[in-house]
């Protein structure tokens, strides 16, 4: 019987173990949210992502209108995807939008990944 117990913990840490300690990027991230409110900048060309990323970090800009103004997919809302559920985007999205903390369009904490669909600047609104 003890050997069964340290086969299913040892399948456990194959799973992610170290995820359960909270490590970042990890399925467990900050305060193991399981929707959150997310914004994205997409951009097709990595320097138009830069330039964005730029006005955001060096200029003080808000993310929603940099948004409107440099997002290649329909911003209209100003990046705006709303609220998102744990496995409903993207892996790599996924990825850096669930570990990213909560904060505002006007002082955003990002992060950054490439997907099929191109490069994003994401910050997210809200956890739960």
């Amino acid at each position: 019987m003890a050997k069964g117990k340290a086969d299913a913990k040892k399948g456990d840490a194959k799973k992610g173990g170290a995820d359960k300690k909270g490590d970042k990027g990890g399925d467990k991230d900050v305060k193991g949210a399981q929707q959150i409110n997310v914004r994205h900048i997409l951009c097709e060309k990595h320097a138009k992502k830069e330039e964005a990323l730029a006005k955001i970090k060096n200029e003080g800009a808000k993310f929603d209108e940099v948004a409107r103004t440099h997002s290649e997919d329909k911003a209209r809302n100003g990046g705006a995807l709303g609220w998102k559920v744990r496995g409903s985007l993207d892996p790599a999205f996924e990825a850096v939008a669930f570990a990213l903390p909560a904060s505002t369009t006007a002082s955003p904490v990002v992060g950054e990944a490439k997907t099929p669909f191109g490069y994003h600047i994401i910050m997210v609104e809200g956890r739960k």
